[in-house]
């Protein structure tokens, strides 16, 4: 699957689930259902996704201009409540408790923010007073049914990273995450009105090059300000599937895709992943093998090959299943994975989206929970972020069978790994299998007759901290 030399299931890899909260699309269920029962679903969502094998939730927490969180910046959202500004009732802070629950399971959690989008439908939203569309009219453009921060201007792209501040300042996070919203996707025969901003702020600049340049500033201002406010915290993008065409660019890929980043949404990722102001890309591959336009094979490839260092998840389209011959079919999914598990920059899936995971469409969740995910992965860490070792867990028998583990280091811990090797193989982290990860953050007693396939196997010990950094391993004798 890996290579020849690897185990099956790689001890690294992301396996994450978009949560998508604009028009209730996965949680909560419906707005202004009772705060028990908001908490009850999402506790439920949580536990089919972990019993499914993944350990990251890419979390919708900012779906226009709104917030679910108390914020002093953007109204409570609508879609939690029902109304724009109306707090929970009885009160709790939605995002507080995510991150807990989410932790609790040894799962990462992904602030998920669309950095444009103010008002979803500006016929049936409801807008607070507070919104800052009310506040700084001037901020904002109509396009389409919906109203748009306008990304060329300084002071929106300020209230952005303020936000984000805010979130980076309160909230225990993992990652900051935008996805593909950036320009908006073209309305045929309707140019988006920005030219006035164009006239004032175009510097010489050709239209393109210009809206270009006003996303590359806001994803510089918020590489720095994630630096500077939490600097182990992730930044990822997940944008549309095609950069370029090669038709348009000779650095492009093979396909025919009618809507590209580069010029229809002006997101110009190869230069963020070159200049390292992203940490991770998830290109939404949501097209089938074999697509006559976008070949999920060619993307994936592409993808891997032009991320400068950088790790790619893929964008997974579960939600497709069914929708045609080749989404019909059992083995889309899988050979989707085997095939990104051939290659080394991609490190991992993100699935969109959670609720289809509900109606576990072609038994898709059974084949990830006993097949692909049937050991537990860590996270692949990031050396340019974090790179400290932890040190070894101390061992101290405790019974014949059992035996307690205890890190001693400085490193703040999020548990133990315990990993099986057959007798006949060669110490290498590359030939174990991770097959338990234990939450502490302290001590973990290990009873040797319970762990999982290690009858007739060496088996190994190591600690991980909170960055996914791995101790050597340690024989459990």
């Amino acid at each position: 699957m890996q290579s020849a030399t690897a185990q099956q299931s790689p001890n690294y890899e992301f396996r994450g689930v978009w949560v998508a909260t604009v028009e209730n699309i996965d949680w909560p269920s419906k707005r202004g259902i009772p705060v028990a029962q908001q908490k009850e679903e999402f506790i439920r969502l949580l536990d089919m996704h972990q019993a499914n094998g993944m350990n990251a939730i890419v979390m919708q927490i900012r779906p226009a201009g709104d917030a679910f969180y108390p914020s002093q910046y953007e109204p409570w959202s609508e879609y939690l409540t029902g109304k724009q500004g109306l707090p929970p009732n009885p009160y709790y802070d939605p995002l507080e408790f995510m991150i807990s629950e989410t932790h609790k399971r040894g799962m990462e959690f992904h602030a998920w923010l669309n950095p444009y989008r103010a008002v979803f439908n500006i016929l049936k939203s409801s807008v607070a007073p507070s919104h800052v569309s009310k506040i700084h009219p001037e901020w904002f453009l109509v396009y389409g049914d919906k109203k748009y921060f306008n990304p060329g201007l300084p002071e929106v792209r300020e209230h952005t990273v303020r936000v984000v501040k805010d979130i980076l300042t309160r909230y225990n996070i993992d990652a900051i995450h935008m996805d593909d919203y950036f320009y908006p996707y073209k309305i045929a025969g309707k140019e988006f009105p920005d030219e006035a901003t164009f006239q004032k702020y175009g510097k010489g600049m050709s239209k393109d090059e210009w809206r270009r340049s006003n996303c590359d500033s806001i994803i510089v201002q918020l590489h720095r300000t994630i630096l500077n406010t939490n600097p182990r915290v992730k930044f990822g993008i997940s944008p549309f599937g095609v950069w370029r065409n090669k038709s348009q660019d000779p650095m492009g890929s093979d396909t025919k895709a009618g809507t590209t980043n580069y010029d229809d949404l002006y997101a110009d990722i190869l230069l963020w992943l070159e200049k390292g102001w992203i940490d991770y890309v998830t290109p939404q591959l949501y097209w089938e093998r074999g697509h006559k336009l976008a070949d999920y094979d060619v993307l994936l490839k592409w993808w891997n090959d032009h991320a400068y260092g950088k790790q790619v998840y893929v964008g997974m389209g579960i939600y497709r299943a069914g929708s045609n011959e080749a989404w019909k079919s059992k083995s889309e999914l899988p050979n989707q994975l085997r095939e990104l598990r051939k290659y080394k920059t991609t490190q991992g899936s993100i699935y969109f989206n959670s609720r289809v995971f509900e109606k576990n469409p072609n038994g898709w969740n059974d084949t990830l929970r006993n097949n692909f995910y049937h050991y537990p992965a860590l996270i692949p860490p990031m050396p340019w972020i974090n790179n400290d070792i932890p040190e070894q867990p101390v061992l101290h028998r405790k019974s014949a069978s059992e035996i307690e583990a205890t890190y001693n280091g400085n490193l703040q811990l999020k548990g133990f790994g315990l990993f099986v090797l057959p007798q006949d193989k060669e110490l290498k982290f590359i030939n174990t299998q991770l097959v338990q990860i234990i939450l502490s953050n302290k001590s973990a007693v290990i009873d040797l007759t319970k762990v999982r396939d290690g009858e007739g196997k060496k088996i190994y010990i190591a600690s991980i901290d909170i960055n996914n950094n791995v101790s050597d391993l340690k024989e459990l004798k």
